[in-house]
């Protein structure tokens, strides 16, 4: 249990209010990046290093008109393997003013075998407020040789203007038990993300990043040319039926498209935070550092 108010004081962003209970535990500190910088930076911890089999965590943010605020970690949310049916639990609400940021940007969940996972985030905002989500998952821990081997991962994230209107509607499932072997289906990609980008703030990073995934897959996907030799041909055509290891695709949504919806499958998490590191690079005057550092 937790929440975060942010408000305006003496015309700066300020965390008014903090609270968080076990096994939920939040640190803000006085300064991330540049002194000019106008935003509070809060890091969501849990006691133990990740999230035991039955936990059931929610948190309530509130961000101040014309405020910033940003909600990450200190390194990916582990989820345990479960005990019976046990399912661990995180859900967060947060209700973002006019002319404010809230940018979610956490490292991945990694799900041990047989763990059972269900997180849901709700966000209620105006028609000029900005919203940033990185929302990913690896395919559990490599080093012990387990790939998609949990049992359940149910990841939901909803997106409401004021009056109650939905804006944005998503669920991604992965159920052993409903979808058979996991693995077999992401054949050798080991991360799953998803990147929404929200609000007049963001459309100068959207264009970027529609610009910056329409390159990475045409070069990723280029067919072979006809000016081509048989052989080149051949070797391209064998290119482009393998699977690329890294894959984006983008899609707006929203009135007037204000928003924007970055799908990434890939072989290697590295490769994901450096898409990261790229696509929101131009957010550091807002947020004082640059994601993913």
């Amino acid at each position: 249990m937790g929440s975060v108010v942010v408000e305006k004081v003496g015309g700066r962003s300020s965390a008014t209010s903090c609270f968080s209970r076990y096994p939920l535990k939040f640190f803000i500190p006085k300064k991330v990046g540049s002194s000019k910088t106008d935003a509070v930076w809060v890091y969501a911890l849990n006691y133990g290093g990740g999230i035991v089999s039955g936990d059931h965590i929610s948190c309530k943010f509130s961000v101040g008109d014309s405020c910033t605020m940003v909600l990450t970690t200190q390194g990916s949310t582990k989820v345990y393997k479960s005990v019976g049916s046990k399912c661990s639990q995180q859900i967060l609400e947060a209700r973002i003013g006019s002319n404010a940021l809230l940018a979610i940007i956490p490292d991945p969940v990694t799900c041990f075998s047989t763990a059972r996972y269900y997180q849901k985030q709700v966000f209620s905002m105006s028609s000029d407020s900005n919203l940033v989500i990185v929302d990913w998952i690896t395919s559990g821990r490599h080093e012990s040789g387990e790939k998609w081997d949990f049992d359940l991962y149910r990841s939901t994230n909803n997106i409401f203007l004021e009056d109650g209107q939905p804006l944005f509607l998503d669920t991604m499932l992965l159920e052993k038990e409903k979808t058979g072997c996991v693995q077999e289906q992401m054949h050798n990609y080991q991360v799953i993300a998803m990147v929404v980008l929200l609000g007049p703030k963001m459309q100068y990073i959207q264009n970027l990043v529609q610009d910056h995934v329409k390159n990475i897959m045409s070069e990723q996907l280029q067919r072979p040319s006809a000016a081509l030799s048989h052989h080149q041909q051949r070797a391209k055509a064998d290119h482009f039926i393998t699977k690329p290891s890294f894959v984006a695709s983008c899609s707006a949504f929203g009135p007037k498209k204000s928003g924007l919806l970055v799908r990434v499958a890939a072989e290697t998490t590295e490769s994901v935070y450096k898409f990261l590191r790229l696509q929101l690079a131009p957010m550091e005057p807002m947020i004082g550092v640059p994601p993913y550092r």
